[in-house]
């Protein structure tokens, strides 16, 4: 009799977990990004959180310029002076696009660091965000995840956004959503390790990429003269 009633009682535990599956596969249905044009400025999407690409510069211009990267990642930090270059150099011409690509296994609060830039975006401050975090990196890239929390709450304060606001959106949905496709959609780009560059969807040479994480833009000014003399 007892036999029985474990049996039962592992039956009904098996359905109320495939159940439990289906309900959230139905609740968040897997998105599929491949018909997505990932050369172009994306605009804000159910898929993305309804959260659109965040772009500096010509957002219309023909010539896109795409970063995945880390906020924690040291690299994208040494990277990051040379970007803010090309922008003050093309910003009339090019667009620039940011995109996340948090690398959680080795990075473990870059999720977090990309969830407070997009929390501040939603209050209009991305770009101002974006600056502090890469600035301020060595500072809460080993705090755990409550004082990281309070770190990014305080810069929140230091730009003048709601803290509470700030806070509940860092963890939402739509947030949560914005970095997911992100992901996707450097997966579906063959990304695989931060910063990568690409222009008009090809990606930017190993060689010029480590030279321009290394402080010499040149290629990559090249390369933009090159794209905007094709106009």
């Amino acid at each position: 009799m007892e036999k029985t009633r474990w049996i039962i009682f592992l039956a009904v535990v098996v359905v109320l977990f495939g159940g439990l599956i289906t309900w959230s596969r139905l609740a968040n249905p897997p998105v599929d990004t491949s018909d997505v044009d990932k050369s172009i400025v994306l605009s804000a999407s159910e898929m993305s959180g309804n959260i659109g690409d965040q772009v500096r510069g010509n957002k219309n211009s023909s010539v896109v310029f795409v970063e995945y990267a880390d906020f924690q990642c040291p690299s994208c930090k040494s990277a990051h002076p040379q970007v803010n270059e090309l922008v003050a150099e093309y910003g009339d011409r090019v667009a620039f696009v940011f995109r996340n690509y948090p690398l959680t296994s080795i990075h473990p609060n870059a999720q977090a660091a990309a969830g407070a830039a997009e929390a501040a975006g939603l209050q209009g401050k991305y770009w101002d965000m974006h600056e502090v975090i890469f600035d301020k990196q060595t500072e809460w890239s080993s705090l755990d995840a409550s004082k990281r929390t309070d770190a990014f709450r305080s810069y929140a304060m230091q730009l003048g956004l709601d803290p509470e606001q700030f806070v509940t959106d860092l963890s939402s949905q739509e947030v949560k959503k914005k970095i997911a496709f992100d992901v996707l959609l450097a997966t579906d780009q063959g990304v695989n390790a931060t910063p990568t560059f690409l222009v008009n969807g090809k990606p930017v040479d190993d060689g010029a990429a480590a030279n321009f994480v290394n402080g010499d833009a040149s290629a990559l000014f090249k390369t933009l003269d090159e794209q905007l003399a094709k106009e």
